[in-house]
């Protein structure tokens, strides 16, 4: 079953995508929840229509997106946590903790642009992976240090 993406899906694809699902998958979960609509050939038609009508406005979205990249390069993180005397951390750090450490830095990042590929549940070094745009994304590293 093809659909029409309405918004981005967590490893699925972006918002105007149009991608092949499962039938069960598309039409219990994708379809009610909004999330998408069927590829049929007017949606399909109606979708370039508006891709091409938004083009210049996603070009600036994609420019502002590479331009925070840029700023963000450079960046990297210290971020608190609570351990044990072995250097476990109680609990973990999330991607709530890093879009806080950035707002310290400067930066006002969605939390839900942020994605960690491990658990962090130790005490040392780690890299984040910033998606600001479907083609621009960003890796900040960060250490959990004990306070």
């Amino acid at each position: 079953m093809q659909v029409i993406l309405k918004e981005d899906v967590v490893n699925l694809g972006y918002k105007d995508d149009i991608v092949t699902v499962k039938d069960g998958y598309g039409r219990n979960f994708l379809i009610p929840q909004g999330k998408a609509v069927i590829a049929s050939v007017s949606a399909k038609k109606i979708l370039a229509e508006n891709l091409k009508q938004r083009a210049h406005k996603l070009a600036k979205i994609k420019e502002d997106a590479e331009a925070l990249a840029a700023k963000l390069a450079g960046v990297s993180l210290t971020i608190g946590a609570k351990t044990s005397s072995t250097g476990t951390i109680f609990g973990s750090v999330t991607n709530i903790q890093i879009a806080e450490a950035l707002e310290k830095v400067g930066f006002s990042v969605d939390r839900k642009a942020i994605y960690i590929k491990d658990s962090v549940k130790e005490v040392g070094s780690y890299k984040a992976l910033l998606k600001f745009h479907k083609e621009v994304s960003v890796e900040i590293p960060f250490e959990v240090v004990s306070e």
